[in-house]
């Protein structure tokens, strides 16, 4: 593998692995690790506005779950089996102590990750996820016409980059440029997989509030959440005040997408909790 310089371009390896999800890797391999896990139907093309800083300073993994962007579809979307496949992964790499950050539905894959394996997780970075069912918002007309049988299953195989770009505009505070591959890795999700996910991840949280997982299990937690978000009732992010020494920061003008709305923010966050727990010192404001 190639050597990486830290303070220049990282160069993105792409590695066949045992567990069946597609796997990039950024940043020096002896740097603190970071594991980014996309939300539902989206891949880890949509952590790419962030990556240029976070590889600075970490060995980056990014994943597809099964069934997303380039990684084939599962048997089980059960959540905690979700997360008994990243803990996998993770042993094959070699990896303890990581600093985990889910956006939206990653965030349960990531609570349930150091809820089977506390020691692999050293730190938690919860962006957008809905605490609880009821902080759930009416979602955009343009998902209930995607998501809604009996014409959701057709609807989604002819999806014209257009009808993407808008899906995941809607769940936008305003425009932003998507990351080159995220449309066609959103092309790639199947609709039967989409739909297993977002039942899965209903039981999951119907199970018990993530903010109460979280709470049991003695990690330091970061909470990301737009203050615009059309998803999840921004408000919600303050039930995240149960867990013991919670960092929860409000995004002003930001949706449900804070990687691709406001990347610089959302990456100089990250990059000074992973600081704040590691005890080195915090990135300089940009």
């Amino acid at each position: 593998m190639k050597d990486h310089d830290a303070q220049h371009a990282q160069h993105t390896q792409h590695t066949k692995h045992a567990q069946p999800m597609h796997v990039d890797r950024d940043g020096p391999r002896d740097a603190p690790p970071l594991l980014l896990i996309h939300g539902s139907g989206a891949s880890g093309a949509s952590w790419e506005p962030v990556l240029p800083a976070l590889a600075t300073r970490h060995h980056v993994v990014r994943i597809d779950l099964p069934g997303c962007g380039q990684s084939p579809p599962a048997t089980s979307y059960d959540v905690p089996a979700q997360a008994g496949r990243v803990a996998a992964l993770l042993d094959e790499l070699g990896l303890r102590a990581v600093t985990v950050a889910g956006h939206s539905s990653g965030g349960y894959v990531a609570t349930a990750l150091a809820e089977q394996r506390p020691d692999l997780v050293g730190s938690l970075a919860m962006i957008s996820t809905g605490p609880r069912l009821d902080a759930l918002l009416p979602q955009p007309a343009v998902l209930r016409a995607l998501l809604a049988p009996p014409l959701g299953p057709l609807l989604w195989w002819r999806r014209s980059d257009a009808v993407i770009r808008r899906s995941i505009g809607a769940t936008l505070a305003g425009p932003v440029t998507l990351p080159p591959g995220l449309v066609a890795d959103v092309r790639r999700t199947r609709y039967r997989a989409f739909r297993a996910a977002l039942r899965e991840n209903t039981a999951y949280l119907a199970e018990r509030p993530v903010p109460e997982r979280l709470a049991a299990l003695g990690v330091p937690v970061l909470v990301l959440f737009g203050a615009a978000d059309p998803r999840w009732d921004p408000a919600s992010a303050g039930q995240y005040g149960i867990v013991p020494g919670v960092r929860i920061e409000m995004l002003s003008g930001v949706g449900h997408i804070p990687m691709l709305e406001a990347p610089e923010q959302v990456g100089r966050l990250l990059l000074d909790f992973a600081a704040l727990r590691a005890g080195t010192p915090p990135t300089d404001p940009a």
